[in-house]
């Protein structure tokens, strides 16, 4: 949902990097919200409010600047089990859908198993090779319509149209 970028002021708001659609949901007074990592949390929302289009959350127990900082870097998430079946029109997924999907290309081939989705200005899905494969090391597969082709949570499949190159990049 969010990643704690820095402490703002001196009575405990955190500045909130949001990675929701529904930031007022989500981070809504008494919402509580676990934490990667999980000994951070979990964290009760106190108060929240925009400024300069960024989002600032108050939890409940932070109240001074050290407190605060000690969440800097904290990835803010929710209960998968509670957002498992929710899908958007727009073909919005969550993360924890994306995750063990199995990857094949247009024509069939193989990739291997989405392990995870890196959020750095583009959304990157991490792949782990499958074992039949040459490739080694993770491979970072952008999450645009125009690769990700075709997503079927029910098959559990996630269908891929890379760029000439994108999978080589991951031959030994």
């Amino acid at each position: 949902m969010g990643r704690v970028i820095r402490p703002h002021g001196v009575r405990g708001e955190v500045a909130v990097e949001v990675h929701t659609d529904d930031p007022a949901g989500r981070f809504a007074n008494g919402s509580v919200l676990e934490t990667d990592p999980p000994s951070a949390g979990p964290l009760t929302v106190a108060a929240t409010r925009w400024h300069t289009g960024r989002l600032l959350v108050s939890f409940a127990g932070v109240t001074d600047r050290t407190g605060a900082e000690s969440l800097r870097g904290v990835w803010l998430t929710v209960d998968a089990a509670g957002i498992a079946g929710e899908q958007h029109d727009d073909g919005v997924y969550h993360d924890s859908q994306l995750a063990g999907l199995t990857v094949v290309t247009t024509g069939g081939e193989l990739v291997g198993t989405v392990t995870g989705v890196q959020h750095h200005g583009q959304d990157l899905l991490v792949v782990e090779p499958a074992a039949a494969t040459p490739r080694r090391g993770e491979i970072l597969v952008p999450f645009v319509a125009q690769i990700a082709v075709e997503v079927d949570l029910a098959a559990k499949r996630l269908v891929i149209d890379p760029p000439t190159g994108l999978l080589d990049l991951a031959t030994s």
